[in-house]
This record gives structure tokens, C-alpha cells and sequence, in this order.
């Protein structure tokens, strides 16, 4: 949480009232501007009052342009003052309906209801909002719980919570296309209205929530406190962080069920009003809820003003992750965070196996056994079967499948494990920190803007996008020594960036979509003998390129002075890794797509059982990558045969519950 004289730094100067004056000028611009496009002030204002049926401009305002305006507003509002409330609880600025997955399960909730339980809906799409919304925000207190709610734990929890969560949903998306292609808009932040429903769904609950929220507003100031001293006013902190988490979960969940899911605004919004000096919880409360109405109804009107017809199909929501994400990457180098204290990294890596090459033996043997059950145990026709080895009808399409899913796994482990030395990190990693993102927004844009991509063209520009995201993530964190907090809240925007990418590309209806998604899960399928031996083939020559670094990477997690005082130039070093790391995971990307948590867990699993110098840690790290895609490969074909899950999808839901267990047992 900020302290008074770090609250006390304000954006240029400027008041939290002058700050919300200046952002709504805009707003006023687009609405008179919107205003004017739709027959004059004079016509809106009458079809807003009294409109007339045999109209046909005066029907298109009252029962869609108003009722847009009015729910953007309602819902921005509503997202800035649940912003502030979990900020309050969990004294993190970090924290928000995004980074703390409410919004993703809240969503989920409501696609699984959809499929499963319709009926569910009709009772009120809200509670299943809502339950959706709460299971996903307990678990976040439930892995963070044993650290003190501690806002790197917190961040990191909601993470994975929301990778997770991620892949969940798309799981249903990849089974359920044609029946959920209807939520592809809505669940991507749509504000489109035929009519008043919405609002009066909203606006009640939004009401309530704010009348509760100054009911609050005394108890909740106590939590500005440490926990002993509002122990020792006789406050119950865990029946007001209840109270007010639970608050800002019901008015999320009431506005992810009316609109879907609107990015960045909870997270801004406060951040924006603090910055600009609003110390004290009402004027937060206040100012960020009048703010969050102002920046949503903004980028909505912005929307319509330049997306003409385009604008019904374009979800808000993607739009604003995409403005809110240069915004937010904007704000990182300037919020001061608790604990801002460059990472130790001499400690990170000192756990050490007395034998590791006997546990990299096992590790080989472990993965040899997972490559026959890949390529000869399966299911048929007549069941479960062993597969002659020379029978290669069936073989020539497991074969590639085994190849590939060794090869990303090998990429995504290696590029990992150097992230996460050259940070002193063991939290870094392609999918944490928004690589494989950047990496998915290139890949998609080409995919659809390039007219005949070949693979070696999608490789380039896969690179091209992981380096990018790269270049920013230095930028924004070099000065700063690269903290914990500040690398994951960059990965925060860059995944949003990503997710409002492939929301609108995904909403436009492209015949393309179906494929992407697939691609997206990480599927194996599509890959022919061919482009397999072309895969191993870059992952086994990236893999030996790695070896020359490895003294780089035993010195650099020691600190700047003592890499410069043994000879290290950092900066050569650091471009040297980095484009490493792009290229690995771009080629890794390419082929099961980004959502996999390879580059997180293998590198992590090979720290926990004692792999510590670099050439080790990379060894070890490779080698359990690659067992662990091989076994996802494996599991997808036969956990549901004939159908299949792919590898990539499998491997995130695997690893992801493994690192909330480990990260519940910290």
C-alpha cells in the first residue's frame, strides 16, 4: 500500500478533480460529436425525453444510442469503485477485477451455465456471475492466504488464477463453437443495447453497492492501519475484508453479466485518482468511480465515432484493454509499490542435488518412457492397444505429434529458465510476463493480414512480436532493478493488449476463427512429419546455442556490480539472451500456441529438486519440459477419445494446478 508521502506524488501536479475534468473533456467532445452524427443535440435530447414511433432516428437513440452511453457509464463507474475496494482491502494497487481473476470467473461461470444449466439464467444471470466471481476470488485468497495476503503473492496468485481460468474457457470454446460463437462479443466486453434492459438490470445493483460502500467507508479506512494496531481498535479484519471484498465481487459479477468483461478499468481508474493525490478512501471511492464512468464511456464513444458499422461487432472491452494497456505500462515505472527492493538473486538458485547427474539420468529415462507411451499405447476402435513400432499407417501421425510437442517443450523450458536468471526471478517466464502474448498478438496479425504466410514467415514475425514485448519489458523495468512487481504488472498489460487482440479478431466472424482458437489451445494436430524434423531441428540448434551463455547465466542472478566486476558487459548480455528468448519463444508459440505454463513450471520444477548452476538448471529444466509436453500430448488424444483436448490447453490446466499447490505450500 502507498504511503502518505508516496501518495503525495501527483501527475503533473494535478488534483484528483482537475485530473477527471481533463480526461472528460474528450468524452464531451465524442458526445456532442456522436450527437450531432445522429440528427443534432436538439433531436437526441428529445428522443431521450419523449421520443416519437414513427421516427426512425429518434427509435435508433432511445432504444440503442442512450441506453449504450448509459451502461458505459454505469458500468465504468461500477468497475472504478470495485477497483478501489479490493485496492483498500488488500492494500495493493495491484489488485483489481482483472488481476484478481473475478472477471474470468465470473465469465466462466456464465459459459458453463449456458451450456450446462440455462435455466440458471433466467433466475439470474447475476448470482451466476457472482458465484463464478467468488469461487475464483477465494482462491486467490487461498493460495495467497499463508503469505499475508502479500501483494507479490496476491498479483502473482490472480495470475494463474486467470491463465488458468483462461484455459478453462477456452477449453469450452474449443468443444462448444457454434453453440458459445453468440458470447464471443458479449464475453469480450460488448456494450451494444436494443434497448433499456440493461440499464435496469445495472443500475440498482450499482446503487445499492454505492450505499453499502459508504456504509463502509469509516470501517474500511482502518485497514490503512497495520493489523495491530486495527486489531487494537477491536475491529474484526477478517469479517471487513469479507465485507468489502465481497462488495466489490457482487459489483463486478452484476456488471460481467450485463456486459461481459471490460479490461483495465478497475485497475486504471484508481491508480489515476491516486497518482493525482487523493490520499484519504472517500475521495478515492469518489473520484475513481467518476473517472472509471468517464475513461469507459470515452473509449466507447471513440469506438462508434471512428468504428462506423464495424462498431457493433467490436467489442468495447478488447478496446479498452488495447488503450488501457500503454496506459497502464505508462503508470508502472510511476506507482511506488511496497517492498520496492530489487530481487536477491544468490539465494534464489542455492538449493543444489548432491547427485544431478543421477536425477538427470531418471529425468532422460522418465522421458524416454513417456515418448514409447506417446508413439505405441493408445486407444482404438476396440480399445486400449500397444502399437508395433513398424506399423506406420498409424505411427507417421503420432510420430510428428510426439516430435513437436518435445520440441516446444524444450523451447519454452530453456527460454524460462533464462528469463528467470537473468530477473533473479523465479516468478518470470514467456507466459507470465506477456512474451508468448506479444508473440500471439504478431502471429495472429499475420496469420490474418499476411495473403499466403509460409511457417518461416510466421517464425519471423512471431519473433519480431516476442522481441517487442522484450524491448518494452526492459524499458519499463531497467531502472527499477527489475522488481517482481513491476516485471508481472508489465506481463499484465501486454496479456491484456494480447487478449483485446485476438477478442476483436475472433468477434468479426473470420471462417479463420475456429482455426486460431485451435491454435490458440496448443494443438498438435496439424503438424506433418515435415514441419516436426523442421521444429526439432530449431529447438535442438537453439538448445546448443543456449551452452556458450551458460557462464553468463551463473554470474548475472548475482547482481549488476558483481557481473560487472567479473567481466560481464550487461548490456551485450542482456540483448544477446533477450533475442535468445524471442526467437525460443516464438518457434515454441507457433506450435502450441501461448497458453501453455511450460515456461513457468518446467524451470521452476528443475529449481525445487536441486538443478542450481545454469548448465543444470537448463539441462534440467529442458528435459522435464519436454517430458511434460510429451505426456500433455499423450493425455489430450486419450483422456476423452475420440476427441481430443490439445496438448498446449492440457499442459496449462496440468501445470497451472500444480503451481497453485506449490504456491499454497509456500
Amino acid at each position: 500500500m502507498l504511503g502518505a508521502a508516496q501518495v503525495a506524488q501527483r501527475v503533473g501536479g494535478m488534483s484528483p478533480a482537475k485530473a477527471c475534468l481533463l480526461l472528460s473533456l474528450p468524452m464531451v467532445v465524442l458526445f456532442w460529436i456522436g450527437l450531432q452524427g445522429q440528427g443534432g443535440f436538439a433531436l437526441g435530447l428529445q428522443a431521450l425525453v419523449a421520443p416519437s414511433f414513427e421516427n426512425v432516428d429518434e427509435l435508433l437513440l432511445y432504444y440503442a444510442w442512450w441506453p449504450r452511453l448509459s451502461i458505459a457509464l454505469l458500468a465504468g463507474g461500477g468497475l472504478g469503485l470495485a477497483g478501489v475496494l479490493m485496492q483498500q482491502v488488500l492494500r495493493n494497487p495491484l489488485a483489481s477485477p482483472t488481476t484478481l481473476g473475478v472477471a474470468s470467473g465470473a465469465n466462466l461461470a456464465l459459459m458453463t451455465a449456458t451450456l450446462m444449466a440455462p435455466g440458471l439464467l433466467v433466475v439470474g444471470r447475476e448470482w451466476v456471475a457472482l458465484l463464478g466471481g467468488a469461487l475464483a476470488v477465494g482462491l486467490v485468497f487461498l493460495l495467497s492466504w499463508r503469505r499475508g495476503l502479500a501483494p507479490i503473492v496476491v498479483v502473482l496468485a490472480g495470475l494463474v488464477v486467470n491463465l488458468y481460468l483462461g484455459a478453462l474457457s477456452t477449453a469450452l470454446l474449443l468443444f462448444n463453437h457454434e453453440a458459445l460463437s453468440g458470447l464471443l462479443i458479449w464475453g469480450a466486453g460488448s456494450l451494444a443495447q436494443n434497448g433499456w434492459d440493461g440499464v435496469a438490470v445495472l443500475w440498482p445493483r450499482l446503487a445499492i453497492s454505492c450505499v453499502a460502500a459508504w456504509f463502509l467507508l469509516r470501517p474500511l479506512a482502518v485497514l490503512e492501519l497495520d493489523d495491530a494496531s486495527a486489531k487494537s481498535l477491536g475491529v474484526s479484519l477478517a469479517y471487513l475484508r469479507f465485507a468489502g471484498m465481497g462488495l466489490a465481487v457482487f459489483i463486478t459479477g452484476s456488471i460481467v453479466s450485463v456486459v461481459g468483461i471490460i479490461g483495465f478499468i478497475g485497475l486504471a481508474a484508481p491508480n489515476i485518482v491516486r497518482m493525482a493525490g487523493a490520499r484519504r478512501l472517500g475521495p478515492r471511492l469518489l473520484w475513481s468511480t467518476l473517472l472509471g464512468a468517464v475513461l469507459l464511456a470515452t473509449t466507447d464513444l471513440l469506438l462508434q465515432q471512428f468504428g462506423g458499422m464495424v462498431a457493433a461487432f467490436i467489442p468495447t472491452g478488447a478496446i479498452t484493454g488495447a488503450l488501457g494497456a500503454p496506459l497502464l505500462m505508462w503508470l508502472i515505472p510511476r506507482l511506488k509499490l511496497q517492498g520496492d527492493k530489487p530481487p536477491q538473486g544468490a539465494g534464489v538458485f542455492a538449493h543444489r542435488h548432491p547427485a544431478p547427474s543421477r536425477l538427470a539420468g531418471g529425468l532422460i529415462l522418465a522421458l524416454l518412457g513417456a515418448t514409447l507411451l506417446g508413439l505405441l499405447f493408445g486407444q482404438g476402435v476396440d480399445g486400449w492397444y500397444w502399437l508395433a513400432p513398424n506399423n506406420w499407417n498409424v505411427m507417421q501421425w503420432r510420430l510428428p505429434r510426439v516430435m513437436a510437442a518435445a520440441a516446444s517443450g524444450l523451447m519454452l523450458a530453456i527460454a524460462g529458465t533464462i528469463l528467470q536468471r537473468l530477473s533473479a526471478n523465479p516468478m518470470a517466464s514467456p507466459e507470465v510476463l506477456g512474451i508468448s502474448g506479444g508473440c500471439a498478438i504478431a502471429l495472429i496479425l499475420g496469420i490474418f493480414l499476411l495473403p499466403a504466410p509460409t511457417n518461416m514467415m510466421l517464425i519471423g514475425v512471431g519473433t519480431l512480436g516476442a522481441f517487442a514485448t522484450l524491448v518494452v519489458l526492459v524499458g519499463i523495468n531497467r531502472k527499477s532493478g527489475y522488481l517482481p512487481e513491476r516485471l508481472l504488472l508489465t506481463g499484465v498489460a501486454v496479456s491484456a493488449l494480447f487478449d483485446a487482440v485476438r477478442s476483436v479478431m475472433l468477434a468479426g466472424g473470420d471462417p479463420r476463427g475456429q482455426q486460431v482458437i485451435a491454435w490458440l489451445a496448443g494443438s498438435t494436430y496439424y503438424v506433418d512429419i515435415t514441419n516436426a524434423v523442421v521444429v526439432g531441428g530449431i529447438a535442438a540448434v537453439l538448445a546448443l546455442v543456449t551452452l556458450p551463455f551458460t557462464r553468463w547465466l551463473d554470474i548475472m542472478p548475482l547482481g549488476a556490480a558483481t557481473s560487472k566486476a567479473l567481466g560481464v558487459t550487461l548490456n551485450r548480455a542482456r540483448l544477446a539472451l533477450l533475442l535468445l528468448v524471442a526467437l525460443l519463444t516464438a518457434c515454441a508459440t507457433l506450435v502450441v500456441g501461448p497458453l501453455s505454463f511450460i515456461g513457468l513450471l518446467a524451470p521452476h520444477m528443475a529449481r525445487l529438486v536441486g538443478f542450481s548452476r545454469a548448465g543444470q538448471h537448463l539441462l534440467g529444466a529442458a528435459l522435464i519440459g519436454m517430458l511434460l509436453m510429451v505426456l500433455a500430448d499423450w493425455v489430450g488424444r486419450q483422456i476423452i477419445f475420440p476427441y481430443e483436448i490439445p496438448a498446449g490447453l492440457v499442459a496449462s490446466l496440468i501445470g497451472g494446478a500444480y503451481f497453485m499447490w506449490g504456491l499454497r505450500r509456500l
